[in-house]
């Protein structure tokens, strides 16, 4: 907008020039020009100049506009009401670290009195602890497939989770629930899985697909 303009000023600028030359030409060198085209350029020239006189305006009109308002000072009594905001801002951020820090005390301590219930309990109900122990064990894979063998008898192809938890000798319990159902023990590990048998006594009830293997707890 502003080059459009400039460029305009030089164009008004140059038409008055020519036509003063102009004028001055025919001033010296044309007597016989009539009163008509003596009056038309006079009109000419005051037009373009009222233009010029335009486009001048308009410049310091836009760069009034561009220049930033002074922004005024708060009053005293905006800066106490804007004070007396922050600090009640403060006070309530306060309470409600207080009322969050109350709360987890009261959390850790309903945990904590409902942990040393749950010991009680266990110290007079060694299965209740048991079950506890059994249900909080790491998941170390699950039951991939389970295959009877009449000649080899029967072994159980493993899911691992933990491999870090899995070699050839690991013992692992069989979860179900909060019960075991039997143990196995990991006679080879590979990167599909791993394979395992059943240790003697494993009991009348047989794995199942995604039954869980845990190490087996000490109770």
């Amino acid at each position: 907008m502003d080059t459009m303009k400039l460029l305009l000023g030089a164009t008004v600028a140059l038409l008055l020039g020519a036509l003063a030359v102009s004028w001055q030409g025919m001033t010296s060198g044309v007597k016989n020009t009539s009163p008509d085209e003596i009056a038309r350029l006079k009109k000419q020239v005051a037009e373009l100049r009222m233009e010029q006189d335009k486009i001048q305006l308009e410049k310091q009109l836009q760069q009034i506009k561009a220049t930033p308002a002074p922004v005024a000072a708060p009053s005293a009594a905006e800066m106490e009401a804007l004070k007396a905001q922050l600090e009640a801002n403060k006070l309530a951020l306060e309470t409600m670290e207080m009322e969050k820090a109350s709360l987890r005390d009261a959390e850790v301590e309903m945990a904590e009195e409902g942990l040393l219930g749950q010991r009680d309990l266990e110290k007079a109900d060694v299965e209740l602890r048991r079950a506890r122990m059994i249900a909080e064990a790491l998941l170390i894979g699950t039951v991939n497939e389970y295959v009877e063998d009449a000649q080899y008898g029967g072994f159980i192809t493993i899911d691992v989770r933990m491999p870090e938890q899995v070699q050839p000798g690991t013992i692992l319990a069989i979860r179900r629930k909060t019960g075991i159902l039997g143990q196995l023990k990991v006679s080879d590990v590979t990167p599909e899985g791993a394979i395992a048998n059943p240790i003697p006594g494993f009991g009348p009830v047989q794995p199942q697909v995604g039954d869980e293997l845990i190490l087996p707890p000490q109770y």
